[in-house]
C-alpha cells in the first residue's frame, strides 16, 4: 500500500529543509491514514469560511480551483484526500485521469494527468501532493514572476531555493468532538525543490493544527 500524502498533524508552514532535500527531518511529517480520517471527521461540522465552501461530494471537486485556493474549504480537501487514498482510490484516480509517477522525494507524491489542467493562467499535466496540499508542477525555472503576480511573500529566497506564502483564510473554531479548538489555515504557495530542477511548484495548502 502506498503511503497517503495526508498526515495526522501538519506544520504551520512547509518543512522546507525536508522538502528541498527529500530527507526526513521528523517534523510532523509521518503519514497516518487514520489521522487524516480523524481530522476530517473533526471538520465535518465546521462552518464554511466566507472565502470557501464545503463540497459534500469529493468526486465533484474542481481540481484547478483546489490548486488555486478557490472555492473549496479545508474539510472539502480532506474529504477529497480520503476519497483519493481510500477504498475508492482506483475509481478516483481513473475519474481524475491520474497516473502516479516515481518520486525521489518522500515528501512529494507526483502524478501525471491524462489531460492538461489550467491553473494561474498556465497549463500543466503534472501535479504533486505534499503533506497537506496540492500543487501544480510548472515549466518555469524562475518562481519570482509567478510569486509576484500572486502577491506572495518570500519566506525563503536564496539561490536555487524559494518558498513564497500568502494566507487566504484562517480560523480557530471549536468543532464537535475536538478539544482543544483546531486552527485551520488555507494558504497559497510557490516554491522550488531540488528534485524538480527547472520547475516551479504552485498551489494550495489546507492546514490543520
Amino acid at each position: 500500500m502506498r503511503p497517503t500524502p495526508f498526515p495526522f498533524r501538519t506544520e504551520a508552514r512547509f518543512d522546507i529543509t525536508g522538502i528541498e532535500s527529500g530527507k526526513r527531518t521528523g517534523k510532523g511529517m509521518s503519514f497516518y491514514r487514520n489521522g487524516a480520517l480523524l481530522l476530517a471527521a473533526f471538520l465535518l461540522s465546521a462552518p464554511a469560511s466566507h472565502a470557501a465552501t464545503k463540497q459534500d461530494d469529493p468526486s465533484k471537486i474542481d481540481l484547478a480551483k483546489l490548486i488555486e485556493c478557490k472555492t473549496h474549504d479545508v474539510a472539502s480537501y480532506y474529504d477529497f484526500a480520503m476519497w483519493l487514498t481510500g477504498p475508492d482510490s482506483a475509481m478516483a484516480m481513473k475519474q481524475l485521469g491520474l497516473s502516479e509517477m516515481p518520486s525521489p522525494n518522500p515528501f512529494l507524491q507526483e502524478f501525471k494527468l491524462s489531460a492538461p489542467v489550467t491553473v494561474f493562467g498556465r497549463q500543466t499535466t503534472k501535479i504533486v501532493f505534499v503533506s497537506n496540499g496540492i500543487l501544480a508542477v510548472l515549466d518555469e525555472p524562475d518562481p519570482h514572476p509567478l510569486a509576484k503576480t500572486l502577491g506572495l511573500t518570500a519566506a525563503v529566497d536564496r539561490p536555487n531555493k524559494f518558498l513564497g506564502d500568502k494566507e487566504i483564510s484562517s480560523s480557530k473554531e471549536q468543532h464537535e468532538n475536538a478539544y482543544p479548538a483546531l486552527p485551520t489555515r488555507i494558504s497559497l504557495n510557490v516554491l522550488t525543490v531540488d528534485n524538480l530542477p527547472g520547475k516551479t511548484l504552485a498551489g494550495c495548502r489546507y492546514s490543520i493544527g
